[in-house]
């Protein structure tokens, strides 16, 4: 029994206990509540400055992987407009071919080579992704963030280079479709422009009723040539396809064991949790039940004065 109406010392150590049970009680449900176990700096420093650091790493990583979803849509619009002209490239020269035949309407045909003569340019003027067209001549290089190591100040950040040079198709003397063809013949060129429509134009390819058997040579010869060039355009384009790839799967698994790591760190166990709620929701009730029996203790003393 108290023998004190101004200090009971067993309400006092019944709040005591009942608050602390209060503290933790707000911590589980915390934890429940956010899913996390470290949430802030105060509930363990160091863990929460490395979880910190490797979430801005994982929100780097995910500007990388968009980064490289950019790059192979930008590769994948070219390398289907690759393949568009390629079969341009292969009809105009089985028409060539046809042309060089005896009684063919050749004015028909040079009407067919100007139309696919306007798609193959139509092909590769459509082939931009976002503003970026790796097959006019507008791009004189590419590149795509490939990666960012570090954080803070020691951030650095890598890229993936596209070569363009193998697939710049613009109009012009350094296109890829104005070639070399084999010379012979009176009217013998040394290049045949593939684009050009004019048939004012020395180069041009054009097809007509007085086209010489000569010069549909040096068009099919050309026009290999051209096929040739779009084959190597392929080939560097996809091997550079293939390189976003690779680096797209290792940023996923690389972000996935960042992901995995942090989580281990900071996440809560739902499992304990949950049990640790449940035992101190009993210890809360049991506290409640002590302060009050605690509290009761002082009034015995009325009946000592009875």
């Amino acid at each position: 029994m108290t023998n004190s109406i101004l200090h009971n010392m067993s309400a006092m150590t019944a709040i005591a206990n009942l608050n602390m049970t209060q503290q933790n009680l707000a911590q589980v449900q915390n934890q429940i509540s956010t899913g996390l176990k470290i949430s802030t700096a105060s509930d363990n420093a160091a863990y929460y400055s490395i979880s910190t650091q490797m979430n801005t790493q994982t929100s780097n990583l995910s500007a990388v992987t968009d980064s490289l979803n950019l790059g192979s849509s930008v590769l994948s619009t070219s390398t289907s407009a690759l393949s568009s002209m390629t079969s341009i490239l292969t009809k105009i020269q089985s028409d060539l071919v046809s042309a060089q035949q005896a009684g063919t309407d050749k004015d028909a045909i040079g009407t067919d080579i100007k139309a696919l003569q306007n798609q193959l340019s139509s092909a590769i003027g459509s082939a931009s992704f976002n503003g970026v067209n790796l097959l006019d001549g507008s791009s004189t290089s590419a590149k795509f963030v490939s990666t960012v190591t570090g954080t803070g100040s020691s951030t650095a950040v890598s890229y993936l280079s596209v070569d363009t040079a193998a697939s710049n198709f613009g109009t012009g003397t350094a296109s890829k479709f104005t070639v070399a063809a084999a010379s012979s013949g009176a009217n013998a060129a040394a290049t045949v422009d593939i684009y050009a429509l004019s048939s004012t134009d020395a180069n041009t390819l054009a097809v007509s009723s007085t086209t010489t058997s000569d010069t549909l040579a040096q068009y099919i010869s050309a026009v290999g040539t051209a096929l040739s060039n779009v084959n190597a355009a392929s080939e560097s384009l996809g091997a550079s396809q293939k390189n976003i790839s690779l680096q797209s799967s290792f940023i996923s698994s690389l972000s996935n064991s960042i992901t995995a790591g942090v989580s281990s760190l900071v996440d809560a166990d739902m499992n304990q949790a949950s049990t640790r709620l449940s035992a101190l929701q009993t210890q809360q009730q049991l506290g409640v039940q002590a302060l009050s029996v605690a509290n009761q203790n002082s009034q015995l003393i009325l009946k000592l004065f009875q």
